[in-house]
């Protein structure tokens, strides 16, 4: 278990002391080490709270940044088919400098983009920062696993995008959202992207989402579902 925090889009100068909050607020999640990344445009800040269990080493703490530094990651959870993908890109042509998984979901985004997705197998809740179309066309991408093991708070608005692993590292307006509480009283959960609190909402399972910059456009999409299954008769 780690905890991952961020903003993108409209940074302010409050924002960098209370990415440091939010990052305290998560410290159950990560006690092995804390670090925080900041844009060089200020457009993106992260900050991650690490639990070492794969490659506990330094080399592997986050934000994790690609060598060229266009891309930066946060993670939280951990890909199981990480050494079995290692080896797929190693044989692509892909060199790494870590023995982690966290450095290998990097690499899977960069070889195949969003559709890295169809190649995990692991609980995961993710956030790439990625530069590499140049300034002016940065984008946020998201996701969640499968089962929605792995938790993803966001607050979405004009200019800007916050995100974090417990509602706790988020801002919140104070208030109560209607519809959430609605389903709470009446299901004992908030199903779906709701959230008992007002303004924030939750990236269901097995959906991804992508957040311009340049629109301020928040999109999401199910990459996943559940196969059809068809009852049969016996003869």
């Amino acid at each position: 278990m780690c905890g991952i925090v961020g903003i993108v889009g409209n940074i302010k100068n409050e924002d960098l002391d209370w990415i440091d909050k939010s990052a305290e607020k998560l410290k159950h999640r990560g006690p092995d080490a804390v670090h925080r990344w900041v844009a060089p445009d200020q457009k993106a800040i992260f900050a991650h709270r690490r639990l070492s269990i794969i490659d506990t080493g330094n080399s592997s703490d986050q934000p994790f940044v690609s060598s060229d530094g266009k891309i930066v990651l946060v993670f939280n959870g951990e890909i199981y088919n990480y050494l079995e993908l290692r080896d797929e890109l190693i044989s692509q042509g892909v060199s790494f400098r870590t023995q982690g998984d966290t450095e290998v979901l990097l690499a899977a985004y960069r070889r195949w983009g969003s559709e890295c997705l169809d190649h995990l197998n692991g609980m995961f809740a993710f956030a790439i920062w990625d530069q590499s179309n140049g300034t002016g066309r940065e984008r946020l991408f998201v996701a969640r696993d499968r089962a929605g093991e792995k938790p993803f708070y966001y607050r979405h608005e004009a200019d800007r995008f916050e995100f974090a692993s417990e509602l706790k590292g988020l801002r919140t307006k104070g208030g109560i959202d209607p519809q959430g509480l609605n389903h709470y009283l009446a299901l004992g959960y908030v199903p779906g992207d709701l959230c008992i609190a007002d303004g924030v909402k939750k990236l269901p399972p097995a959906y991804a989402g992508v957040f311009n910059v340049n629109d301020g456009k928040f999109h999401t999409w199910q990459y996943w579902k559940l196969p059809k299954f068809e009852a049969t008769k016996d003869h």
